[in-house]
């Protein structure tokens, strides 16, 4: 008989408690949806209007992210490519929203037109495209060509497809010789790993060439212009070892720079200062082709495809050296203060033998 009344007892508190715990609240009551009165809204996060892709490969994947929404419910979701269906959808964890993630694996070169349509529960419909572009590799021009920006608006280097880091506010100027050319600034200039082997990157060979168009600004009076230097503990915060490595600058005056390359073998450096013949005079210097090359036996410096400087060289060291500089001789050639040159720089290229003078000219006439 206790028992019972303990039981009793229980139920009746257990009663009272859900009565407390639900007073004041309402009963659930179905809402009916109402009109539909909106076609679904679609959003295409990527790829965007304008997208560039680069790669190395001439077919690549394509990542496509998508989100759709509607006031009631949507039915399906179709993606296109170029009129073709790549994938399609109806089914959604919130019958009001669908956010799609999926890649396709077969983009080849050319301008693309992705479209993504929808319809809802009540038969209206939407659509939204985006045009965008797989932009078609960077096949070298020249025979062992390793390496090529031709700045035009980013500072991408297009045989590996990497981006070169930037240091303080270098930039682009409309007029270069070919579209828009390198601007150097002031505290600023471009790196880029001189090894990468993932990247597909090895400018430190055996013999070296760099070939590009230079329009001078002898503002400031000595500037670094490509340096590919190793480190110097001795003087960290000034760093000026010659032993290994190249310095390409110029220094001089308002009214006359000259320009000089400096590079080791491991065990000393060579200089090779053409003096007048390797003089630029701002007052007429428009835009210049400039090349220099090193081998196992020589260093030779270039204007306009014409030789202004030689000197004998018994091959160069690459000890510690990691990194091409571009319109400075930062970060490993400070000492001497060849530091930004706010000369504009176009169409670089470095090629991994010691070109010959004729290969130069060569260029020189096709880019002129």
């Amino acid at each position: 008989m206790k028992t019972i009344k303990y039981i009793s007892a229980c139920l009746l508190l257990l009663m009272a408690c859900l009565t407390a715990c639900y007073e004041g609240i309402d009963p659930l009551t179905p809402v009916a949806p109402g009109a539909d009165g909106a076609a679904p809204v679609i959003k295409i996060n990527y790829p965007s209007e304008g997208t560039l892709i680069r790669v190395k490969e001439d077919v690549t994947s394509l990542s496509i992210e998508l989100e759709v929404t509607d006031d009631i419910e949507l039915q399906t979701v179709s993606v296109s490519l170029d009129g073709k269906e790549i994938a399609a959808f109806g089914s959604f964890k919130d019958y009001r929203r669908a956010v799609e993630a999926f890649t396709y694996s077969q983009l080849g070169n050319g301008v693309h037109t992705l479209t993504v349509a929808a319809n809802d529960l009540s038969g209206k419909t939407s659509s939204a495209s985006v045009r965008f572009e797989k932009v078609q590799p960077y096949k070298p021009v020249y025979g062992n060509e390793q390496f090529y920006m031709p700045f035009d608006g980013d500072f991408m280097e297009m045989v590996s497809i990497g981006y070169a880091a930037k240091t303080g506010n270098p930039g682009f100027a409309d007029g270069g010789k070919k579209g828009k050319a390198f601007a150097g600034a002031p505290d600023s200039y471009l790196t880029f790993p001189a090894q990468d082997a993932e990247g597909g990157v090895n400018l430190l060979q055996p013999e070296f060439s760099a070939l590009f168009w230079y329009k001078l600004n002898a503002s400031p009076d000595r500037a670094g212009i490509l340096v590919i230097s190793p480190e110097d503990a001795a003087n960290p915060e000034a760093m000026n070892n010659r032993l290994s490595g190249f310095r390409f600058f110029r220094e001089g005056s308002a009214t006359k720079q000259t320009f000089k390359l400096n590079a080791g073998n491991g065990e000393a450096e060579s200089w090779f200062d053409g003096g007048d013949a390797a003089s630029l005079y701002p007052a007429n210097a428009g835009w210049v082709h400039i090349a220099f090359t090193i081998s196992a036996s020589s260093c030779v410096i270039y204007f306009n495809g014409e030789a202004v400087c030689r000197g004998d060289f018994s091959g160069i060291d690459w000890n510690d050296c990691s990194v091409l500089s571009v319109g400075s001789g930062a970060p490993r050639f400070t000492g001497w203060s060849h530091l930004s040159d706010q000369s504009l720089i176009d169409e670089l290229r470095i090629f991994d033998k010691a070109l010959a003078q004729q290969e130069i000219l060569s260029i020189f006439n096709a880019e002129k």
